[in-house]
């Protein structure tokens, strides 16, 4: 069977993971140091933990429903309200999802019609845009600044809307460059929004990592509200990225037409997982603190490190990665990554995996141990030393 000719001309042209790439290539080496993974080297809490091996002793192991535990949605409103200062009602404005990745999918499907435009700022996650293909929008790249702090500002967003803009993706604080938005940052884009009526899908997965006072969500502003899609989940907060759990919040006409997509394809998020959220969102906020501390602590010393090197850094607001500029090498992305694993068995990620606005950049995670990134700091001296 030729199989080019019957795939789904969609998928077929997507182009794989540029995350992947290297850390296949890596995980066949030996004495590979790989700073590329965005995944917390903490172990879930033990609280946490025991929840869920408590659900399963329990039996309870069968299915939910589909939106989700009510105590959960309960404690998700809950949590929002108590961390942020937003209000959502846990039976008309939530659902559980399996991650976050689940929400954004199921988000732009219910959004998008063939051909509707998405403005996506970028450096961005991977998967956004190919999100974006598959429920056949057309995606609407736009350059996130380092001179600007890697913030959207207006001027950039109103220049790229048009009649055919349906959605747009926000993602801070951002993967993979650590911008984060204040209140004031969004005051000025939402009339634009508002104006052209223009859907806000934020994915704030990293909002617990925001370093320098509170993470501020566009869902504070209720001149949009009713254009404000919330996702957001555990997998980040509290070291819970095996256990898939994430969550949308948005207004019950929207999440009464998500749902339709949820019930048919996936059911309800894995039970015992989520009896851990439950305890992880009524009782884990000393856990966020205790992890958010310990993360922007090798935020310094890394960008420091990184710095002295002769790397340019921008100094992170949020998430656990930076973003440093190597066009002081004259490699590009791609390049600098292919003989940094090959000369000095480092993996990190080049940054235009994250879109054309990443090139001239790579990312590193400094979701690794002090030793891990100590060890990658060195290797990264050594490689420079040849190269800069």
């Amino acid at each position: 069977m030729m199989f080019e000719e019957e795939i789904n001309q969609i998928v077929r042209n997507l182009k794989p993971s540029g995350i992947r790439k290297f850390f296949d290539i890596a995980a066949t080496r030996k004495g590979v140091v790989s700073l590329g993974v965005g995944e917390p080297d903490f172990i879930t809490p033990w609280h946490i933990r025991e929840a869920a091996i408590y659900a399963i002793e329990k039996g309870r192991t069968f299915y939910t429903g589909n939106k989700g535990l009510p105590a959960l949605r309960k404690g998700i409103c809950d949590y929002y309200r108590r961390r942020f200062g937003i209000s959502f009602d846990p039976e008309e404005n939530a659902i559980v999802t399996v991650g976050g990745s689940e929400a954004i999918d199921i988000v732009l499907r219910t959004l998008l019609k063939p051909g509707d435009e998405v403005i996506l700022p970028t450096p961005a996650y991977v998967a956004y845009a190919a999100i974006i293909e598959m429920a056949e929008g057309k995606v609407v790249e736009v350059e996130l600044k380092e001179e600007d702090r890697f913030k959207l500002t207006p001027e950039v967003l109103e220049k790229a809307v048009t009649a055919r803009t349906k959605a747009i993706i926000l993602n801070f604080p951002g993967n993979p460059t650590g911008g984060i938005m204040t209140h004031d940052d969004y005051a000025k884009i939402v009339p634009i929004l508002k104006k052209h009526h223009i859907f806000a899908v934020t994915d704030e997965i990293y909002a617990e990592l925001t370093y320098e006072g509170k993470h501020s969500s566009i869902a504070e502003f209720d001149e949009i509200r009713d254009q404000t899609i919330v996702i957001n989940g555990f997998s980040k907060a509290y070291s819970m990225t095996g256990y898939r759990v994430g969550y949308i919040l948005a207004h019950k006409d929207l999440i009464s037409m998500i749902l339709k997509i949820h019930q048919y394809t996936i059911m309800c998020a894995t039970t015992p997982s989520q009896y851990a959220a439950i305890e992880a969102v009524n009782n884990g906020d000393n856990d966020i603190a205790e992890m958010a501390l310990s993360f922007k602590q090798r935020r310094n010393y890394i960008v420091k490190e990184l710095n002295r090197i002769g790397l340019k850094t921008h100094m992170p607001e949020g998430a656990f990665y930076v973003f440093p500029s190597i066009k002081v090498t004259g490699l590009s992305s791609e390049e600098f990554c292919e003989k940094l694993l090959d000369e000095e068995n480092l993996a990190l990620v080049p940054g235009n995996a994250f879109g054309q606005a990443g090139e001239g950049y790579v990312r590193i995670s400094y979701a690794y141990s002090l030793d891990e990134i100590k060890i990658a700091i060195s290797r990264l001296e050594s490689f420079l030393k040849n190269h800069g």
